[in-house]
This record gives structure tokens, sequence and C-alpha cells, in this order.
């Protein structure tokens, strides 16, 4: 990993405690010149990028995107993430706590899900400079003694404003995912439930609609079926397990349900060509 990573900040917060995170709700750093974590890894914390120059690549749950000048990058708790980022990048990186991740969402429109298949988000040189001087508010605001966090959490909810208004419209299935209501609660359910439903009726009963229309909902607006959603939560939760865990296959195989080895590698192998040992090297 070379010596560059020694004040890398992420890998700096993967040494708080919880304890010590509670204690400090949100964390600045600056990012400059070059750095990589070459084994992805996640935590518990909201991250925010803002990048004013930016050269490298940043892979988020798997899905690699290419770092670059004025974007903002997010990460959700429990996300997967690796990046190796060149030396002439020049950025800013806000991690927000769990228990202020969960005030922080509202301000945030949209559905984490919509945000989690768009987490780079490209910016006008203006809409970069409203994010930096809010960056750059709260470092400021971070610096002094005491920090006044109430002011910071208020800051930090504004960067979420700007980030809802960046992406209104940025993306072209922007109306598909708020036309209907039905998926975005279909897609939090899913979140909530995956390691133990697999069935579509069920979550269609707590949608209190019918499977059948559920599925025509999810093929005509996301053109995916109802159960392949679900298998898709399922095998990421499973790629990150492998990826990022200490749970031996085994041990993985029963968190997420699966009736035993031999399943799970068929489940795992018809989507990704690879067995789990191979993917987990």
């Amino acid at each position: 990993m070379g010596q560059h990573t020694d004040h890398f900040p992420v890998l700096g917060i993967q040494e708080f405690s919880e304890n010590q995170l509670q204690g400090c709700h949100l964390l600045f750093n600056e990012l400059h010149g070059e750095r990589s974590i070459d084994e992805p890894h996640k935590h518990d914390f909201f991250i925010i990028n803002l990048f004013e120059h930016g050269k490298g690549s940043h892979t988020i749950d798997f899905t690699e995107y290419e770092v670059g000048h004025f974007q903002i990058h997010l990460v959700f708790p429990d996300q997967v993430h690796q990046w190796v980022i060149e030396k002439e990048t020049v950025g800013y990186q806000l991690m927000i706590s769990r228990d202020w991740f969960e005030s922080f969402l509202p301000s945030l429109r949209f559905s984490a899900s919509y945000y989690q298949n768009h987490p780079v988000i490209h910016l006008s040189q203006e809409a970069f400079e409203s994010f930096r001087y809010e960056f750059q508010a709260i470092q400021k605001e971070v610096s002094e003694e005491p920090v006044f966090w109430e002011l910071v959490q208020k800051r930090s909810e504004l960067i979420g404003l700007l980030v809802s208004k960046s992406v209104e419209g940025a993306f072209k299935d922007f109306e598909i995912y708020h036309s209907n209501p039905v998926i975005s609660k279909f897609l939090h359910l899913i979140d909530e439930y995956f390691k133990t439903e697999r069935s579509v009726s069920f979550y269609a009963g707590k949608l209190n609609i019918s499977a059948n229309y559920l599925n025509i909902v999810c093929r005509k607006n996301l053109n995916a079926s109802a159960s392949s959603l679900i298998q898709d939560r399922i095998l990421l939760e499973a790629k990150r397990l492998l990826k990022v865990s200490d749970m031996s296959v085994k041990d993985i195989v029963y968190d997420l349900g699966f009736y035993d080895h031999a399943s799970f590698s068929k489940f795992f192998k018809a989507h990704t060509g690879m067995t789990p040992s191979q993917f987990k090297e």
C-alpha cells in the first residue's frame, strides 16, 4: 500500500471505536494527492466526497466510477468501497456518523436506493462552488472550540438539499423512480427483510397490493421483475460479506437464509459466473 496512505482519512476513521465517533458526529477531511484503498471495506457512517479536480477510480458496491472534476460521490453506511485517486486530485470529504445520518436522510429528498444507483453526480462549476462554500463553512465550524454541533448539523443538512437539487432531472430514470411510490417503498422493504423473505407475495402483502401488481409496476418502471430485485439485493449482500467480512462461506450461507452451501453456490454462480470462494479471492 505504500507509505502515502498513512494519513488517509478513511483508514484513519477505521481505528475510531464507535464511542469515539459518537462524541464526534462529523469529520471533515481534505483530499489532496494520491491515495488508494486496495482492499474494499465498509463502514457504518455516510461519506460525501466533493471533488474539485479529480483523476482516478472509485468503486462503490462493485461498480467502478471515474473520478473527475466537479463531482459529488456518495457512499452510504454499509456500502463497500475502494478507490485509487491520482496525485492531482483536490477534494473535500465529510463523514457523517450513523446517528446523524438518520436525521440527515430527510434532506436527501429521494429514496436512498435512488442515490445508491447514482452515487456520482456531475456538477456545474456554479453548483460546485455552492457546495465548496458549505464544505468550507463546516471545516471552519469543526475547527473551533467548542464546536457548535447544531450549526454543523444544519449545514450538513443544507448539503443534503444541494445534493437533491443537483440530482433532480440529472438522470434519465429520475421520473421512473418517483412516478410510483410503490417502487421506493418496495426497495426499502427489501433492504429490511431480504435475509429472511424471498417471496414477492410477502412484500406485496406489506404494500397491500397483489404480487401480480407489484410485478407489473417493477417491470413497467424498472424493467425488472420483483423477484429479480430481491435477488439483486441478496447477491449484493453476498458480495459484500465475501469481500469485507471475516465470516466463513458457511456462516454467510446461514446468514443469508440459504438452505445449504450448494444452493448458495448455485445462486451465486448463476449471477456472477464465479463460485463464492473464487469471488472471495
